[in-house]
């Protein structure tokens, strides 16, 4: 991006585990944030077949798999990972990270429908925490007499 461009404050490392990913709001809209290990990968949190919440895919290196329909979307280009399908891509947004805070940059042209004092403020973000499922064995029904 150019110099037309803005950093803005999202969360600590810390508060993004390992293979997950977690929701945060920039001006109403929703963007997904992924640590994949050695960095951190945003992507609009919409899957582009039925708006799927991709936060709360499972993360596979730079893949990420829709919960609903089990779409794969590359973290990286925001395409759909399946070759034979035509769907359209989701929004990506670089990242970096300054002090152990994870920051996205926009475009100021994204950010032009608001003030932009709130968003460039020196504070994170809050992020949406995703209840996990159990890991817990399933056990078997007992025997009905």
């Amino acid at each position: 991006m150019s110099q037309d461009s803005v950093w803005i404050r999202i969360a600590a490392c810390e508060n993004i585990p390992l293979l997950e990913g977690r929701v945060t709001v920039v001006r109403g809209r929703q963007i997904a944030i992924f640590n994949v290990g050695d960095r951190f990968l945003a992507v609009e949190n919409r899957c582009p077949h039925r708006g799927g919440p991709l936060a709360e895919g499972i993360v596979f290196g730079t893949t990420v798999v829709c919960p609903l329909h089990a779409r794969k979307i590359d973290l990286q280009t925001g395409t759909v990972a399946d070759p034979s399908n035509s769907l359209p891509c989701v929004s990506t947004f670089p990242t970096r990270v300054v002090d152990g805070i994870v920051e996205l940059q926009f475009c100021l042209n994204e950010l032009e429908k608001q003030p932009l004092p709130d968003d460039v403020a020196p504070r994170d973000r809050p992020i949406r925490w995703v209840q996990r499922k159990s890991s817990a064995p399933i056990s078997a029904p007992s025997e009905v007499l």
